[in-house]
């Protein structure tokens, strides 16, 4: 699970300005880093003027998974994570960057704004937080537990099952070797009471 990049855009008339970005691409190769980069804004932004105001969605592309929130009043994020990241996590963390962000960060400079214009540092730190999702979010942390007790349990109740098996394996196979051994037994008396007459 990772997420590549967390944007904050405006959605204006007719396109989207993007207002602050963080982006972590140090899984691809250093002379893709910058293109990347690019293809994440364009991307974000081109969702966003796509979408309609107070909505959310998420569009898949490849294995990457792009989430969108664009609330009532025009402000919108972006996050392009892996198609394993959770879409739950994905839009609890949008919604407090773009809270953040509206407390921060005046109405009036959206606008007009731009990454080198707003002042927001935030973006970084919630990027590095949220790429385990586990550690950020509480509900997904009680879910990875609950599911690890399930295994836990699945492999308890797997494990007793197959004890219960051998015991019953074992019980059929003494009865078996009962049978035998009174066969061994009736035989073996029968050929030394010849040997014991004379």
């Amino acid at each position: 699970m990772k997420l590549y990049c967390l944007s904050v855009l405006y959605k204006g008339e007719p396109k989207a300005a993007l207002l602050k970005a963080a982006s972590d691409v140090s899984s691809f190769s250093f002379f893709q880093r910058s293109s990347v980069q690019e293809f994440m804004t364009f991307t974000s932004q081109l969702i966003v003027e796509r979408s309609t105001k107070g909505s959310r969605a998420s569009v898949k592309e490849q294995d990457y998974l792009c989430h969108v929130y664009v609330r009532n009043d025009g402000l919108a994020g972006v996050v392009i994570a892996d198609s394993e990241y959770p879409s739950r996590v994905a839009f609890t963390l949008l919604e407090k960057v773009l809270d953040d962000f509206s407390r921060q960060v005046d109405r009036s400079e959206w606008p007009v704004g731009s990454p080198s214009t707003i002042s927001y540092a935030a973006l970084d730190g919630y990027l590095s937080t949220y790429q385990n999702p586990r550690e950020a979010d509480p509900m997904s942390k009680v879910q990875a537990e609950l599911d690890e007790t399930k295994i836990i349990l699945h492999n308890t109740m797997e494990s007793l099952l197959e004890r219960g098996e051998k015991i019953d394996d074992l019980v059929s196979k003494s009865e078996v070797l009962g049978i035998h051994s009174k066969a061994f037994y009736k035989t073996a008396r029968k050929q030394n009471s010849c040997c014991a007459v004379m």
